[in-house]
């Protein structure tokens, strides 16, 4: 009789101690100084780019690693655990391709894959200033000219978009239909090259955390898009988006499990060594079942990650499993390191030690790649349908 298997395989578990190696000996050594500078962490992104990192999801056939949905989770997790800011900027490259790879054209995934391969970085251009959580809010418009299209509009609290060298970006095709019950036919996805006439990118946001991920916006003054660079059919643009979530949420929430496991490790280790009242903090109940209690979401929130991976693996639905894990990981995430930060005590609250970091930077979980607001309207609308 078969039953569940909980358990990596062996190809999994090399693909894990790679990536915990890269973490530990590459990203976790330099964090601290990236956070406090904010430049971008370039060194670090080209031995990533030299593993393949920037190319998990790309298939091999298109010059990429080609890994499972699992696997690059996988990999998100032990890289996050290293610093979640690095981590997102290597990792966002996989999203700025998520487009193609959905909707693309064998030509188009041919040529951007193998750019990416040769050290191309990507961005995703979704967010606007009036359109985070309402994706059928955008303003950004591209109307057909000819054999071009002519984009216009800007996209904000773009991760990546200041070394990118190619965006994906959603526009209405047809903006007559912008507020209108046919909205959401009413949007197509692009590529379109950085050094077009009439892009711009704007200065790098200051932000609470993850300060090796640089964020900006993205400007496009009527850049003239040749039809070639459409993605897939026009006006399906809206669900093009929808099925980038179901597959960078699961990432997404493996992220924010490294980042509470790191968290987790830290207050394990303080625990040991702190002593109080002539014994380890971690006999004391009160911290003990503080860091009992962090276990256990951690686990609970990976199986939810590797659940919703697994959905994109077998070829499952996954919206609602997907939901499920980028809610639960990224508001566990930040309980955890919160607690971390109250294990450490006073010492938590000082940048020397690396608790207050993971707080700081866990808090985008909650925000980017759909709130948690919007995951409970997810799961609500998924529980209720008819």
């Amino acid at each position: 009789m078969n039953s569940i298997n909980f358990s990596l395989s062996d190809e999994h578990k090399e693909i894990q101690q790679l990536a915990r190696d890269f973490s530990r000996n590459e990203i976790a050594p330099v964090a601290e100084h990236y956070d406090k500078t904010h430049e971008f962490p370039w060194p670090v992104v080209k031995k990533a780019q030299e593993m393949g990192l920037t190319t998990m999801n790309i298939p091999e056939q298109y010059g990429g690693l080609g890994l499972s949905m699992l696997e690059e989770c996988l990999v998100t997790e032990e890289m996050a655990w290293g610093c979640s800011g690095i981590s997102t900027t290597i990792g966002v490259n996989g999203l700025g391709m998520l487009p193609i790879l959905i909707a693309g054209s064998e030509e188009q995934k041919t040529e951007y894959g193998n750019r990416m391969a040769d050290g191309a970085l990507a961005a995703y251009c979704v967010t606007e200033p009036e359109a985070g959580s309402d994706v059928s809010g955008i303003a950004t418009t591209a109307v057909k000219d000819g054999d071009h299209y002519i984009l216009k509009g800007g996209k904000t609290f773009i991760t990546g978009a200041t070394n990118a060298s190619f965006y994906t970006v959603l526009a209405y095709t047809n903006p007559e239909l912008r507020g209108t019950k046919g909205r959401y036919k009413g949007m197509s996805f692009f590529v379109v090259e950085r050094d077009w006439e009439g892009v711009s990118v704007g200065k790098p946001f200051e932000k609470l955390g993850q300060h090796a991920s640089d964020t900006a916006e993205v400007i496009f003054d009527d850049v003239k898009v040749p039809a070639s660079h459409l993605l897939g059919e026009e006006g399906m643009g809206f669900l093009y988006a929808m099925k980038v979530f179901d597959h960078s949420r699961p990432s997404v929430a493996s992220g924010a499990v490294g980042v509470a496991q790191r968290a987790l490790d830290e207050a394990i280790k303080y625990a040991k060594d702190r002593y109080s009242m002539g014994q380890p903090i971690w006999r004391h109940q009160a911290i003990g079942h503080m860091i009992a209690d962090m276990a256990m979401q951690v686990e609970a929130a990976r199986l939810l990650v590797w659940k919703a991976a697994w959905a994109v693996d077998t070829g499952s639905r996954n919206t609602t499993a997907a939901a499920f894990a980028k809610a639960y990981a990224a508001d566990m995430a930040m309980k955890v390191t919160v607690d971390a930060v109250q294990v450490f005590g006073g010492y938590g609250y000082m940048s020397e030690y690396p608790v207050e970091k993971l707080m700081r930077d866990i808090k985008i979980y909650q925000i980017y790649e759909g709130t948690s607001q919007i995951q409970r309207n997810i799961i609500m609308r998924e529980l209720f349908r008819d």
